[in-house]
Formats: structure tokens, sequence, C-alpha cells
């Protein structure tokens, strides 16, 4: 079925078309009804349900026979090690490690905090949560003690399960350190640890408390299947928000099973025995979604990499991999693919490697500027697609569905809406706009299933950040526009767009220009204040591997592309050479920090940011042109 006549469907009767999506899913009890509104503009999905995510991702496709297919690759090249994990192994494991839990009084609600790196151990505890109706929270690996306390006290686990350290290219990260602070730190204490000890470092334990890995399985009876309400939330992932305090994204388990599965075939065009890898981290709602849960319900391999996209050993692991392992569908950021481009301007290391069993390449995370698009498909052969969503959706909000017959691409925009989703542009009074207008993204209530229901114990925050600012829609956060034929276009964070002598203008746009020019790898454009138009644009720009030419040539073809293709309306007259932009962990630009940089204003380090280093490089190039700002 096409997409128009899949998304037609849906307008035409939402409720019936989920509803036929959940037979997809094996049920204890199955829904009756889809769509529970009664406590609405707050919106339920499933509630009168039974399930179990564990059996789902993991037990039903053993009782179907699949016991000897292979559900979990993990590929380190930091480690120069790889294992395949059957679905029958995994089972086993799981089991065990859920017996464990239970054993040591984990109990249907209770919340257990995991923190680990790129390990198939990882997915084990998180199925392991499911199978017993625990409710996890995955704290990315490595991440800082406050930080980490901070999430303990919100979510008061019973257990944290990590890892004795991750593995970094150039060093070994110990987690166990960061893990005691955090515990000293915070005001609720977890009962108990259980720490997998890897070979590169073996953590110190404290007795009582600390229990290894194998020691805390042995001799204990394999756990089976909790039926939990489809509304029990599956986990919480903490997100950054804007007062500095994280959000706890919640994830009901009934819908997020329906709508992961739908996607795996709808989009991704990917099934039963099929390979297919998200090259991000378990401590991201894209590791959550599509390392973990969404591949394994739909019956597939998932690889885990714990790599770098250049690096280990160089720009062409991702092709490799893709090789090797005979991807069909693959997933990464565009920041990534950036980094591959920059150490690999003229894709010499894609030849290297054959991607016969590879049908497309996707992109979420950050904009995808049309320059990498474009570059990927030259050199790979492939279509790229970029969609788009967020933490809270857990899923694609806007996508090329290519399960559904690819649509035709239009590069800059992640294409058309998915079924569940109204979007709609509306302006600051909340008034919509017609198509080709820059307004705030809205999704039309209710959500569709799987989208985050509330904040974890704070319903208040979840109303004020999400439903407040438009009544009767959800704040996704971006602004864009829709062209005449349905397309989406995130151009930027509702934040960032800028208002220059009046206009508001894109920096989403103003990067597309930057990142058009032959010399530039990657780029970003902030607003920065100015006392005679309120706001001036400023751009960063890193140069590709091999460019020599003057610094000050390549900012001026910079500043003429913008006058040609924007205009001078943009004002586009300042830009900076800079080895690297300051960037999350999973890839996402500060450019908020950067605003407050160069504006001389305080601000807080993120606890996300992927190298703090970098921001003492920025202030220091900030002050070549007179601008910098200092850390609170």
């Amino acid at each position: 079925m096409s997409y128009q006549k899949v998304f037609t469907k849906w307008q035409t009767n939402p409720e019936q078309f989920w509803l036929e999506a959940a037979q997809d899913i094996d049920w204890v009890k199955a829904p009756v009804k889809a769509l529970n509104g009664k406590n609405a503009p707050v919106y339920e999905w499933f509630t009168d349900s039974l399930v179990n995510g564990c059996y789902n991702a993991v037990d039903r496709h053993v009782v179907a026979g699949r016991g000897d297919q292979v559900a979990i690759i993990h590929d380190s090249p930091v480690t120069g090690t790889k294992r395949a994990i059957t679905y029958s192994e995994l089972q086993e494991n799981v089991a065990r490690l859920a017996g464990a839990l239970s054993a040591k009084g984990v109990k249907l609600g209770d919340r257990v905090i995991i923190y680990m790196p790129m390990v198939p151990e990882a997915l084990e505890a998180m199925l392991a949560c499911a199978r017993i109706g625990a409710i996890h929270s995955v704290i990315f690996g490595g991440f800082a003690a406050a930080e980490l306390a901070v999430r303990i006290n919100d979510c008061t686990p019973k257990a944290i399960i990590a890892a004795s350290c991750g593995i970094e290219p150039a060093r070994v990260v110990a987690y166990k350190p960061l893990l005691d602070n955090a515990i000293e730190m915070a005001e609720h204490k977890p009962e108990f640890c259980i720490i997998l000890q890897r070979p590169q470092t073996d953590a110190p334990m404290i007795p009582g408390r600390d229990f290894g890995w194998v020691e805390v399985q042995k001799n204990v009876a394999p756990a089976d299947c909790v039926a939990v309400l489809g509304n029990h939330p599956a986990y919480i992932l903490y997100t950054s928000g804007t007062t500095g305090a994280p959000k706890g994204v919640v994830r009901p388990t009934a819908g997020h099973l329906v709508a992961l599965n739908w996607t795996m075939r709808a989009i991704y065009n990917v099934g039963v025995g099929d390979v297919f890898w998200a090259a991000s981290d378990v401590g991201w709602v894209v590791g959550h979604s599509y390392i973990c849960y969404a591949p394994l319900i739909a019956g597939c391999t998932t690889i885990i990499y714990e790599g770098k996209p250049v690096g280990t050993p160089d720009a062409a692991a991702f092709w490799r991999v893709i090789d090797e392992h005979k991807v069909r569908s693959f997933f990464t950021a565009p920041t990534a693919l950036r980094a591959i481009k920059r150490d690999d301007p003229q894709g010499l290391s894609v030849g290297r490697h054959a991607m016969d069993n590879l049908q497309a390449i996707f992109l979420a995370g950050e904009r995808a500027d049309p320059d990498t698009i474009e570059w990927a498909q030259r050199h790979t052969g492939k279509p790229v697609f970029d969609h788009w969503w967020q933490t809270e959706t857990g899923y694609a909000i806007a996508a090329n569905p290519l399960g559904l017959g690819a649509l035709p691409v239009k590069i800059g925009s992640p294409s058309v809406p998915m079924p569940g989703y109204d979007l709609q542009i509306l302006d600051e009074g909340g008034h919509p706009v017609g198509t080709n207008i820059l307004g705030a993204i809205v999704v039309k209530l209710p959500l569709p299933p799987g989208c985050l229901p509330t904040l974890w114990n704070a319903p208040d925050r979840f109303h004020k950040s999400y439903l407040a600012h438009f009544p009767g829609y959800y704040e996704t956060g971006d602004a864009g526009f829709i062209d005449d034929d349905g397309y989406i276009y995130i151009m930027a964070r509702t934040d960032d767009v800028i208002n220059v002598a009046g206009h508001r203008l894109s920096t989403g746009a103003m990067e597309e220009v930057l990142a058009a020019h032959p010399d530039v790898a990657e780029c970003a454009v902030v607003g920065i204040s100015d006392t005679l138009k309120g706001q001036s644009p400023l751009g960063f720009i890193c140069l590709n591997k091999g460019v020599t030419r003057p610094h000050a040539a390549i900012i001026a073809e910079c500043v003429s592309l913008m006058r040609e293709k924007i205009g001078p309306v943009a004002d586009f007259k300042r830009a900076l050479v800079i080895d690297r932009l300051p960037k999350t962990r999973s890839g996402k630009i500060l450019r908020a920090i950067m605003v407050k940089l160069a504006d001389q204003q305080p601000y807080k380090e993120p606890a996300t940011i992927d190298d703090p280093a970098i921001l003492d490089e920025l202030r220091e190039a900030l002050q070549s042109i007179g601008l910098a700002g200092k850390a609170l």
C-alpha cells in the first residue's frame, strides 16, 4: 500500500489504524480500545491491554523456531573483538539476569539505572528489566558523577547496573569511580549495584552493595515474563531541559511496541532475518528505539558498534561494518557522515567495501545539510533519507517511508509526516500560516502511540514544556515550513530563528549555504546580540582535511555566497574558521553555548558535552575578533 493510501487510512480512522497495527504484537490481553482520552489533553494508548516488552523482543522469536538466528552482533574495533548472540542465547542471558534482579527484590514498577558502554550486556540489562516489569533508565556511560547523582535522585532506583569501564579510541574511561562518587553525592541510595568487569579495567567492589555480573547470576532461577498494563512505563530517558534540570521522558510499553514494530517495515523496509544497524549509543533515544527494541521486536539482527566513524581505525570504519555484516538499512547522524567526509572528501574509503545488501542510509539527530547528503549518495550509490524525530516521540515524526514505496527525495527536507502526526505550522500567536512560511512546528493532539504521555514525577512541567504555549497542540520546539507538496522542512530550533532588523531568518538556511562551499566540512550559524539590528549572524566553519587556502579568502567567499543565496537582508559579514564545533556526545551542535560565549554571557557547561576543552578553543577564537564569554 502506498504512503498516501496509508496516511489517508490513518486520517479516516486513527484508532482503527493503530488497532490493526497492534495485531502484529503478541499480547497477554489484546487491546479492544486504542485511545484513552479521559485525561485530555494528556492521552494514552492501549490502556486496556496486558503485554510484555521482552517477550515481544526475544521470546516470541524463539517460540517461532528462530532461536538459532543471530539477534545481536557486537562489533568492537576499540577492543578488536566481535561476537554474535542468537535469540536463544539472548533469551537465556536475559532470563537469568532478570532472575538475579528478582532474587534481590526488584519487582514490577521498581527503577533500575543502567550505566553501560556499547556492549551486548547493556541490551540484556534493558530487556531483563522489561521482562519483570522494572522501569529502566539508561544513562550514557561515562556521564559525570554530579549529573548521574541528579538522575539517581530523580528516578530513585532500587539497583544500578554498570560496567567497570568504557573504551574510547585513545583511552579507557573508568566508570566505577564515577558511579561511586555519584552514589555518595546522591540523597537516594540504591540497594545494590551489579558490575560487569571488563578485561581493560577491574573495578574495586564495595562489599554488601556491589555484586559481579557473573557472581550475582549464579544459582538463580530464570525469570518468566511479567504481564504489564499497556501504559506501564517501559523506561525513563533523561533529556536536557531549558532550565538545566534534566527531563525524564516516560515511554509507555504498549504504544512503544506497536509503533516501533510498524516503523521497521514501513519506514526502514526490514523484517525477520534482516540486519539493521543504528550507529548510535544505548544512552540516547536512537539506541533505545533502534539498537535495542525495534530491531528485536521485528525479528532483525541488530548491531552494537563500539567505535567511532573515524579513527577506529579510519574513515572506512562504517563502510567496513556495512560490508562485513551485510547491513540492509543503516541509520546514523549527519554529524557522523560529516566527520567521514571531512577525513575523506573524495570518498576514496567507500570504494574499498561492497555494499550490495544496503538499500538505504537514514539520517536523524541534526539537520542534514544538502552537501553531506549529496556526498553520501554520490559515493555510496545509495539513497540517503533524512528523517526527523525527537527523544520525546521515540520514532520518526516525518520520514521517507521506504517500505511503502519511497517518495521523491527533496534534499533539505525529511519528507512527509508519518501516520499519527498531524503537523501544522503556527505563528507566534498560535495562528496557522500558509505554505512555505516559517513558523513553529506543532502536532495536533493526540500524539500517536509510543510518544511521551508525561515526564517522570513532573506532570506540571510536561504541560508547561509541551502543551501550554499552543493549546490543543504538542509544541515540538522546532521551526520550519511545509511546502506545496506537503513536505516538511526543519530549519532550526525555535530559539535558533534569529531576528535581524525585524526579519526572522533561519540559521539552518544559512548553514546550508556555508556547507555548500567546497572547502567546508561542517558549520554552524548563530545569532549574536547587535545594538543596531537586534541580532546579527555569526558563522563557524570547519574545513575539509587537506585545505591549505588562506582562511580570509574562504570566509570572503562564504560571505559572498550568503549574499547571493539569501541576500543582503541576512547581514552575514562575520565568520570564524575553527578546528571543531562544540557538540553533545550524540552529535548535536551546542548552539546556545556558542551564543553565550560570543555575547560574553555566563553559561553552565552542559553535562552532555563531548569534550569540554573545545569551549576554551572556541573562546580563544572568539577573542581574536573581539568576542568572548566566561563560564559560570
